[in-house]
C-alpha cells in the first residue's frame, strides 16, 4: 500500500493524478495546504506502527516538512520505514541530503522541474509506471503552468489546464483526468470543458480589469511593488498587474479570508521567493506566498490600506503618447507636471513643474520607471498635454 500527500494546487494534484494511474486504489492520495502538511505528517508518524501502516510507502511531493518532521522522517527510514519526499523548490534542496530526498529544481536541458514531471519521471525510472502519450502531455501542461513557460512559449492548453482545475473541485478533476488519461492516446479538452473555458476566460478579464483600478503602489525596503486585494486568479493577475506597469518589481496579493499573500513578479532579476521567504514562506523565483502574519499584515495591509489606487495610464491618446523624442507628459495626485523627452545626444530629460531633474536617462524606459516609482506618476490625456505645451509655449513667448 502507499501514502501520498501532496499540495492542494495544479502540480500538487497532478502528483495525484499520475500517483493514481500508477498504484490504482492501492494509494491514498491527501491533498495538503502548505501549512495542512505537517499535522499529515506528524499524525502519520504517531501512528507508523499501526497494522495498516507497517508495510505503507509514503510519498510527500510538491511540499517540504519543517524541521521537526524532517528528522522524525529521518529517524522512521532509518528504523526501516519507506518514505520518499519530491520537490522542486530551491528551498527544499537540502533535503538531498537524506536518502529519502529527491529534490531537483532544474533538469540538465535547462527546463525547470515541477513536482508532477519529477514523480512521473521517478515512477517511470523505476518501473512503477508505464508512460504514454497522453499523460507525457498533461504531465507537460502542468509543468509549462507551473513554471511560467507556458506564457514565453504562448502555450494556451497549459493556464486552460489551470482554469478547468479551479472551476471545479479537487476530487472531481482527478475523476475526470484519471480515467481519460488512462484510456486515450492523446490529451484533450472535451466540448463541454472547451465552452466553460471560453466563459471562465471572460469571466477572468472582467475581473482582472476592475483589480487593475485598485492596485496601489508603495515601497518595501528597496523594492517597488504593487499591492491588490484578490481572492481569485493570483496567477492571471499577477503576471496582468506586472506587465502592465513593468516599474513594480513585484506584485503582492493579499487573501484576507484565507491570510496569505502571494507574490509574482514577471522581472527576471526578481526573486519573490525570497520576500516569502523572509516572512515564513516560500515558492519559486517568480510566484511565491505566505501566510499571513502580524509583521506581513502590518506591511501590506495596514500601511497600504491609506494609500490612494494607482491610475492608470491614458490609453485613448493621439498626441501625448510614449517614447516620442519631442516629449510626453505625466501627472500625478500631488499636481506634479513630469515631461520626459530626448536631447540630441540620445539621453532622456524629466522636468518636474518645468525644471530639469540632475540625471539623465539612457532610455525612455529608465526615464518612465524613474517618474511611476518615484513620483506615483501616469500618462496624462491628450486635453492636459495640449493645456500643457500652450502654456509652455506661452510663457517661451514672453
Amino acid at each position: 500500500m502507499y501514502k501520498l500527500f501532496t499540495h492542494n494546487d495544479l502540480d500538487g494534484v497532478g502528483c495525484g493524478i499520475v500517483a493514481k494511474i500508477a498504484f490504482g486504489n492501492e494509494i491514498d492520495v491527501r491533498y495538503n495546504s502548505v501549512m495542512g502538511l505537517d499535522f499529515q505528517v506528524e499524525r502519520f508518524l504517531e501512528r507508523k506502527d499501526e497494522k495498516q501502516n507497517k508495510d505503507l510507502t509514503l510519498y510527500i511531493t510538491d511540499l517540504s516538512v519543517n524541521e521537526k518532521n524532517e528528522k522524525a522522517l529521518d529517524e522512521f527510514a532509518r528504523e526501516g520505514g519507506k518514505v520518499q519526499l519530491i520537490d522542486h523548490h530551491k528551498t527544499a534542496l537540502h533535503f538531498n541530503d537524506y536518502d529519502w530526498g529527491y529534490v531537483k529544481v532544474e533538469y540538465d536541458d535547462g527546463r525547470l522541474a515541477c513536482a508532477t514531471s519529477l514523480i512521473y519521471g521517478y515512477l517511470v525510472h523505476h518501473q512503477l509506471l508505464e508512460p504514454s502519450a497522453a499523460l507525457e502531455k498533461f504531465v507537460e501542461l502542468v509543468r509549462q503552468y507551473d513554471t511560467w513557460e507556458w506564457e514565453q512559449n504562448d502555450n494556451l492548453k497549459a493556464k486552460q489546464l489551470n482554469d478547468l482545475f479551479f472551476m471545479v473541485s479537487i476530487d472531481e478533476f482527478v475523476e475526470k483526468m484519471v480515467p481519460r488519461l488512462e484510456r486515450m492516446d492523446h490529451f484533450e479538452f472535451d466540448e463541454f470543458e472547451q465552452k466553460l473555458l471560453e466563459m471562465e476566460e471572460d469571466k477572468i478579464e472582467r475581473y482582472i480589469r476592475r483589480k487593475k483600478r485598485e492596485l496601489v503602489q508603495t515601497f518595501v525596503g528597496d523594492y517597488c511593488t504593487g499591492i491588490v486585494h484578490a481572492e481569485s486568479y493570483h496567477s492571471e493577475l499577477g503576471n496582468e498587474l506586472g506587465t502592465a506597469n513593468r516599474h513594480l518589481d513585484y506584485i503582492t496579493i493579499l487573501n484576507m479570508g484565507g491570510r496569505k499573500i502571494s507574490f509574482r513578479t514577471i522581472h527576471d532579476d526578481v526573486d519573490v521567493s525570497a520576500v516569502a521567504g523572509y516572512f515564513g514562506g516560500g515558492g519559486h523565483a517568480k510566484a511565491a506566498g505566505c501566510s499571513m502574519n502580524e509583521e506581513s499584515y502590518e506591511i501590506y495591509a495596514r500601511a497600504a490600506f491609506i494609500i490612494e489606487p494607482m491610475r492608470q495610464d491614458a490609453f485613448r491618446n493621439h498626441y501625448n503618447l510614449k517614447e516620442t523624442a519631442q516629449g510626453c507628459l505625466y501627472e500625478n495626485r500631488n499636481e506634479d507636471r513630469l515631461f520626459i523627452y530626448a536631447e540630441e545626444s540620445e539621453q532622456w530629460i524629466v522636468e518636474r513643474n518645468g525644471n530639469p531633474i540632475s540625471h539623465r536617462f539612457s532610455s525612455f524606459e529608465e526615464a518612465e520607471r524613474y517618474v511611476k516609482r518615484n513620483h506615483s506618476a501616469w500618462l496624462a490625456r491628450d486635453e492636459h498635454y495640449v493645456a500643457y505645451l500652450r502654456a509652455f509655449m506661452l510663457k517661451a513667448k514672453r
